[in-house]
């Protein structure tokens, strides 16, 4: 059983930084598929990082909106999904998920949106005042 959970979110001013860390049991993969995904009050749910293994190849990919602020990575010995977040801004405020598919795919990829993944955690909130 997978159980993915996520720490670190909090409330920060614009500018400021904060890592988002997700834990993930019952999943260990030498290929492996996972994402940072938010949602904000009234909107959709959408990607906002994902990081992909097959082989030796590692695939990442950001969403528009956060690149050159966000870095998706991945720490196989602790078997955690990480997210630096630097420079945040007002709208970037949201409950922040952590996903996870049962292994590496083509639509590994954040413009694929979610059908990659096939489990999710609770969420943490980020809230970044301006």
């Amino acid at each position: 059983q997978v159980q993915l959970v996520e720490s670190g979110g909090g409330s920060v001013q614009a500018g400021g930084s904060l890592r988002l860390s997700c834990a993930a049991s019952g999943y260990i993969s030498s290929s492996y598929c996972m994402g940072w995904f938010r949602q904000a009050p009234g909107k959709e749910r959408e990607g906002v990082a994902v990081i992909g293994k097959y082989g030796s190849t590692t695939y990442i990919t950001y969403a528009q909106s956060v690149k050159g602020r966000f870095t998706i990575s991945k720490d196989n010995a602790e078997n955690t999904l990480l997210l630096q977040m630097n420079n945040l801004k007002p709208e970037d405020t949201a409950l922040y998920y952590c996903a996870a598919g049962s292994r590496y795919s083509r639509v590994c990829v954040v413009e694929a949106g979610t059908q990659a993944f096939g489990y999710w955690g609770q969420g943490t909130q980020v809230t970044v005042s301006s």
